[in-house]
Order: C-alpha cells, then sequence, then structure tokens
C-alpha cells in the first residue's frame, strides 16, 4: 500500500495456568509471560506503531498487596520503551533486595508485573487524540477486586453516540466521549450490577462479608455480563478483557470483522490478532491454532477453566478482506497464498494492457508488502511464457535446431527491483510546494534497467488516496523513460469509508470517489450528487434496518474500467511523458482468491451492520457540506 493509512490494533492476552515456580522450572524462568507477551507484541508490530500498552494481574493476593500492573506508551518504539520500562523496574527491585533472588514467592509479591494474567496491545490511533490516556489497555479501578476492569482492543463502533446515550440514561457521566471509554463504562455497569446482585443474594444466605468475595469470583457469570453489555454494538470488533480477581475474555463481533485467534493447553490461554503470532511465539502447528466464531467469546474464569460461549447470535460472516490483502502478516499460511492468487488473478488483464509483449516489459513491484502478490503475478506469466515456448517447439515445420531451441526456452520474464524507499521524510516544512518535493523523493528507482520502449508494470496491493502515487511514484519512474507505466492493484477501488477499525473516514480522501466526481462533471450527470445528498439528509432519523447506502448510485453511471481510466488521468500530471494505465482487480477475483473472508464493503459499500449504512450516508452529507468531521 503505498498510501500509508493507519488502521487496525492488535491484541494480544497470556493467561497462565500453572504456578510460576512450574515455568521457573521447566523454562528457568519465572518472566516466562513476560517474555512470551513482548514477543506477541513485536511481532504484531505491523497491527500498530502509535502507541503500546501492557497490563498485569495478580491472582491470590491478600488484600494491601497491589495486584494490577499497567504501563502505556506513545514513544517512537513504544513496544520496546514499555519493556523496556518493565525490566528496569524488574531489575531494581531485584537489585534492591538481593534476597528476593531466590524467593519467587515474595518475587509475585513485590516484584510489578510478574503475574499469571497478561494483556497486551498494539495501537493505530483512529479515534481520539494519540497521547499516552488514549493508549490501551483502560483500567476501571474500584476498591472491590471483582469490580476491575482492564480493556484493550481491535475496534471501532459505528454508533458511539447511541452508546454514550445510554449510559447518560443509566445515570453515568462517562469522562471521556470516545468508544474505548464508553464500551468499557458499558461492560462496568454490567460488572457492578452483577457484583452487587451475587452480594446480596449470598448475605441473605449467611455468608459473612469477607467470604462473599471469593464466592462473587466463582459465581460471577462473565458471558451473562457480555450479553448484556453488547446487545447493542454496532461495529467490528475483538475485545479483551481483564477482571481483577482474574477472570479474562475476548468477544468478537458476530460478523466476524475483526480477527480474532485463540490456542490452548495444559499450560496456558493464548489469544491474539493473528495465527502466525501464536504459531512462532509458542512454536505450534498451524491447525493447532482455532479462530474465535464470529458472536462468541473466549472465557477463562480465575479457577483456570475455559469456556468458548456464544455472546451474540453471529450474523452472515464479513470478515474484512483488507487483513488477506494488506494488514496481516504475510507470514499466515492461508494468506501468502490468497495474496500469491490475488496477484495470479489480475495477469490475463496486464498481458491485454502489454498486448502480451512480455519480453518488451520490466514487472516489480511497490511497496513490499506488495511482494507475495508478485510472485503469484510472476509465476502465472511464466506459465504463459512456457505455453508460447511448447507451442513453438511443436508447431516447428521442420526440425528446430539446438540453438533455436535454446532461444526459444531462455525467453522469461524482466524482474527487476526497480523502486526503492529511501526513507521516511518528514514534512518539517510547512510551504505545500516544498513538502511536496521531499514527498516526492521518498521512492528511489533502479536506473539502466528499463530500455527505449520497455512497458514498466508495477504492482501494488492496493491504492487508496493516490497521494503518494501521484506525487512520487509516477514521477520517479517516469525518470527511466518507459514507454507506458501499468500500475496494478491486487485489491479492487476503494469507494467507500471504512467504520470498523482502518482510518478511512472521508469520502472525498478516496481517489476513486474524487474520480467519480470528475465523470459526473464530464457527463453533465453531477446533479446526482445533489439528488444524492437529498436522500442521505432523510435517512438521519430513520430506523437502523430502513437505512439504506446511497452514496451507491454516484457510481452507478460508470462501469469500473471508466473509472480507472479517470483514475490514471487524475494521478498522471502533464509532466509525465510515458502513457499511464491503473489496473483494478475485479471484485469476483478477491472473492475467488479469499473465499471465507467476504467482508468487502469498502469496495462494494455492502456493509455488514445497519451502523455502516448510516456511516457512508453521513460521509457523503459531511463532504457535500464541507465537514471534515469524522462520521461517526
Amino acid at each position: 500500500m503505498s498510501d500509508s493509512i493507519k488502521h487496525e490494533c492488535g491484541i494480544a492476552l497470556i493467561r497462565l495456568l500453572k504456578p510460576l515456580e512450574y515455568y521457573k522450572e521447566k523454562y528457568g524462568s519465572a518472566y516466562y509471560g513476560i517474555n512470551k507477551m513482548y514477543l506477541m507484541m513485536e511481532k504484531q508490530h505491523n497491527r500498530g506503531q502509535d502507541g503500546a500498552g501492557f497490563a498485569s494481574i495478580k491472582l491470590n493476593m491478600l488484600p494491601g498487596e497491589r495486584y494490577i500492573s499497567r504501563i502505556r506508551s506513545v514513544e517512537s518504539q513504544p513496544i520496546q520503551e514499555v519493556f523496556s520500562q518493565i525490566n528496569s523496574r524488574i531489575n531494581k527491585v531485584l537489585r534492591d533486595k538481593p534476597d528476593l533472588q531466590h524467593d519467587l514467592e515474595r518475587q509475585k509479591r513485590e516484584v510489578p508485573y510478574l503475574g499469571e494474567l497478561l494483556l497486551g496491545h498494539v495501537r493505530y490511533g483512529t479515534f481520539g487524540k494519540n497521547s499516552a490516556e488514549s493508549v490501551h489497555p483502560f483500567l476501571r479501578q474500584n476498591n472491590w477486586m471483582h469490580r476491575n476492569l482492564i480493556l484493550a482492543g481491535n475496534f471501532n463502533m459505528t454508533n458511539v453516540k447511541e452508546l454514550f446515550q445510554n449510559l447518560v440514561d443509566l445515570g453515568q457521566h462517562p469522562k471521556e466521549y470516545t468508544d474505548t471509554i464508553t464500551i468499557m463504562e458499558k461492560i462496568g455497569h454490567f460488572l457492578d450490577d452483577s457484583v452487587n446482585k451475587i452480594y446480596k443474594d449470598l448475605k441473605k444466605e449467611g455468608y459473612s462479608k469477607s467470604e462473599c468475595s471469593p464466592m462473587i469470583a466463582e459465581r460471577l457469570n462473565v458471558a451473562k455480563i457480555l450479553k448484556r453489555a453488547a446487545k447493542n454494538w454496532d461495529g467490528g470488533y475483538a475485545m479483551a478483557g481483564l477482571l481483577g480477581h482474574g477472570d479474562s475474555f475476548v468477544l468478537r463481533d458476530p460478523a466476524g470483522i475483526r480477527p480474532t485467534f485463540y490456542y490452548k493447553d495444559e499450560e496456558v490461554v493464548v489469544v491474539a490478532s493473528e495465527r502466525p503470532v501464536i504459531q512462532t511465539v509458542f512454536n505450534i502447528d498451524f491447525q493447532d491454532v482455532q479462530e474465535l466464531p464470529p458472536g462468541h467469546a473466549i472465557i477463562t474464569k480465575m479457577s483456570g477453566e475455559t469456556e468458548i460461549k456464544k455472546i451474540l447470535q453471529p450474523l452472515e460472516r464479513k470478515a474484512c478482506s483488507f487483513e488477506r490483502i494488506y494488514f496481516s502478516r504475510g507470514s499466515d499460511a492461508e494468506i501468502y497464498q490468497e495474496r500469491k492468487l490475488l496477484g495470479k488473478l489480475i495477469v490475463p488483464r496486464v498481458l491485454e494492457s502489454i498486448n502480451h509483449n512480455i519480453e518488451k516489459s520490466v514487472f516489480s513491484f511497490i511497496p513490499n508488502t506488495a511482494e507475495t502478490a508478485f510472485y503469484g503475478m510472476i509465476e502465472t506469466v511464466e506459465n504463459y511464457l512456457n505455453e508460447k515456448k511448447t507451442k513453438a517447439i511443436l508447431s516447428g515445420k521442420r526440425s528446430l535446431s539446438a540453438a533455436k531451441v535454446t532461444e526459444i526456452l531462455s525467453a522469461r520474464p524482466r524482474i527487476e527491483k526497480v523502486a526503492i524507499k529511501d526513507v521516511k521524510l518528514r514534512t518539517f516544512i510547512t510551504e505545500d510546494s516544498s513538502r511536496d518535493d521531499l514527498v516526492a523523493h521518498v521512492y528511489d528507482v533502479t536506473y539502466g534497467i528499463v530500455k527505449p520502449n520497455d512497458n514498466l508494470v508495477i504492482i501494488d496491493d492496493s491504492i487508496v488516496r493516490g497521494t503518494t502515487l501521484k506525487k512520487s511514484i509516477l514521477k520517479m519512474l517516469d525518470r527511466l523513460n518507459p514507454k507506458k507505466i501499468v500500475v496494478v492493484s491486487s485489491a479492487p477501488q476503494i469507494r467507500y469509508p471504512d467504520c470498523y477499525g482502518i482510518d478511512m473516514a472521508n469520502l472525498d480522501s478516496l481517489v476513486a470517489f474524487r474520480a467519480t466526481l470528475d465523470l459526473l462533471k464530464d457527463k453533465g450527470q453531477y446533479a446526482l450528487v445533489d439528488e444524492v445528498y437529498e436522500k442521505c439528509k432523510v435517512q438521519v432519523n430513520m430506523a437502523d434496518h430502513e437505512v439504506q447506502n446511497y452514496v451507491k448510485e454516484i457510481y452507478a453511471p460508470f462501469t469500473a474500467e471508466e473509472i480507472s481510466e479517470k483514475i490514471a488521468e487524475i494521478l498522471s500530471n502533464k509532466e509525465i511523458q510515458a502513457e499511464v494505465e491503473i489496473i483494478f482487480q475485479p471484485i469476483s477475483n478477491l472473492h475467488l482468491a479469499c473465499p471465507h473472508n467476504l467482508g468487502d464493503w469498502y469496495f462494494t459499500g455492502n456493509y455488514p451492520t445497519a451502523g455502516g449504512n448510516r456511516v457512508v450516508n453521513q460521509a457523503f452529507i459531511n463532504f457535500y457540506e464541507g465537514n471534515q468531521e469524522r462520521p461517526y
């Protein structure tokens, strides 16, 4: 993705099922859990680089002993900063109290972060300010152990206003208007209510106040709390929570939009946003890591008992396809093959674009995340060439000379490393012209590999805004003097905003939307914009089930090819000498490549929840009125 967009978050949860002495004896360190959490967060740093946070809970602590620790950072290397501080604090305690070195029981009581229940989070900011206070995990504190709640998630809610008002109606006074605070307080409300009811029941049964605490932990029904809290949530989410006494949960949204995977054996329960993270860190096989079903939660009680419980009725599965195209690490066995297939499926259109002239074409990719799709594309081009070679040899009317056979067999795609991302230049100069000049040099090119009249085929994983293409990549590639530049997107045209965790909130930032507006002007049909605006306005106060995505009507008059041509026109300015063509993956190919992850609303406008339709209409209203606010 040559256009950088902030997206997603990553969660990691570890519950140690054995006493700390077990890990000390078997693995040589009582800090086994902390070390594993560091690795899990580092393996998911691709999911969030704006901030990182870590929290731990110690089980079975006495009153007056600290049992919750938390640390968060928004430094430039937030994961390293978090664990550097953790190590410093641990080492300081051990250095100041050398008698603790061989007393693990005292270490647990006195050394911070050393616990059995660990929660980690890496963040890209999509809502709220990017300060340490905005970084997960969030903590809801209470003097009752059971009412302490630590929350971290990979999510966005489309109906924050409604959920916020629900809290106000319950008599609460939330300290911030953000989806994270709103969700935490909603869970917290029903947690408080449940604890109160259990406490009253125990008192009626004759138990003393001090006897109630462990029994509350035993009787607390986490699944019931989640069912009540999540009843009206609309969004994509993987929500992880820890309760002060030691229960934990991870809940996935009913459409399965956000990814969640888990692993359990006799030693640990592990949950993460990506499968290969668990595979690598715990050295286990692909089939040992399970996907958490949509609408379900994995709940581990203080006792260590673990269950998968249905919390919400699952909807039609609409797992985010962008996870497969770009966001998740390509080391996942399934994702790797899907990305290769995306590259393979686009080849017929590429060959058509270059008139099947492979000899006069150079193939490459930008950025590195497109490399796997590039491999798939090249394999298919090679297969096409092999078919041509076979026909050339077999169709010979007389015996071919060895030299001729060698000539035929030597034909192969010209693969080159054309563009290199030199450095992430900081746009510290405020003047637009100066900043644009800096951006134009983000990528450098390899000179001397493209010959006059060559085609230059570059595959990208997706094209969102087109800014980097226009201001940097196309200009740099044009310096190589190709006859034609073919930019291939392994993803379809991004036409609609996302509201489930990806930072694509504004319509007018999407190059496909801008190109379509230009087409409407060219065809004298721009009045359609006014019509769609009025339809969107009418729906503002309608019930969710009545709301439709009227923004689809903006794209309806044009084919995908017409929009692609206009995008190429927008992105290639007068300075570029080469012909520029942009090829997008058809939606049908996307579904072929990713058959189990059909969430495609940013391409098709088919949102999996009612809130998505409301958001896209509001995004259009904001565009029409010149309002830069988020539509949710």
